[in-house]
């Protein structure tokens, strides 16, 4: 949710019980202006909230002109101090996969994790018990990738493709109409386009290329991912994550409101596909 219209974000947002005190709420608002104009960033989404067992991380995102580019996101246990996080490599979704539970709130604190390693002595082979050590921040960067990859959305029209590639807030989005709303193919993943690019021009001979550029959430796998409803007399529509429990995106008809806030415990629900 953009920080220039964080208190009417987190209001609609609030029907999932994801609301925060007045004191965050005024730290965020003079925070997140600071982080916008020292790091020079076009945009600053509030993320969201990983829950920890002794604190819980604050999550901002920093967007460039291009709304596609990579995001710098930042952490904060408090809503005031800011730290930048590393960007996400494969590398580290890898090595944070053996980790399981919650996250403890520390950025410094290590999990330990026994795994067998090959050892080469002369002719011979041996499997040797290696401790690994992991930190959370890296668990952190790991996590908050995962689920933009998976859950981060955006409606159509929101944002258009400019005819030399990069991609620009659309300014004359209005809001989408209230039965194109209630559909998920009204509604794209906010990241780099996977599945269009296995398209046939075929399939793509209706897409608008300013407009259709990204992923639409209709395809997503397991199918029945999404939960999606009206609310307070049918002037909100809000789409729910059941793959990424605690992720809640809203968009109020005809008008330019949407976004979508994480506040949860950075676990994946491995067992949705069984659950369907």
């Amino acid at each position: 949710m953009d920080e220039e219209s964080l208190l009417l974000s987190l209001e609609l947002a609030s029907g999932s019980g994801q609301g925060l005190s007045p004191d965050r709420r005024a730290s965020l608002l003079t925070s997140l202006m600071l982080v916008k104009r020292d790091y020079r960033f076009d945009r600053v989404l509030f993320w969201g909230r990983i829950l920890g067992l002794v604190a819980d991380y604050y999550i901002a995102q920093g967007l460039s002109e291009d709304q596609l580019a990579p995001r710098k996101t930042l952490y904060s246990l408090n809503c005031m101090e800011w730290s930048l996080l590393p960007p996400a490599t494969e590398e580290m979704e890898m090595q944070t996969s053996v980790v399981k539970g919650r996250f403890v709130g520390d950025p410094s604190h290590e999990y330990e994790h026994t795994e067998l390693q090959k050892v080469n002595e002369g002719e011979k082979v041996f499997e040797e018990e290696v401790v690994v050590q992991i930190k959370e921040e890296t668990r952190l960067v790991s996590i908050i990738d995962q689920i933009d990859k998976a859950v981060a959305v955006i409606p159509r029209g929101a944002l258009f493709k400019t005819p030399f590639g990069p991609i620009r807030v659309n300014r004359t989005f209005e809001g989408l109409s209230s039965s194109e709303a209630k559909k998920l193919s009204s509604y794209f993943h906010f990241r780099e386009p996977v599945e269009l690019k296995n398209k046939t021009l075929l399939e793509k001979a209706d897409l608008d290329p300013s407009l259709d550029f990204m992923d639409s959430l209709e395809h997503d796998i397991p199918k029945g991912s999404w939960s999606i409803q009206m609310e307070r007399g049918n002037t909100l529509v809000v789409l729910r994550s059941l793959l990424w429990p605690g992720l809640t995106f809203y968009h109020a008809p005809r008008t330019k409101n949407y976004g979508y806030i994480y506040v949860g415990t950075g676990e994946k629900n491995i067992d949705l596909p069984f659950m369907l």
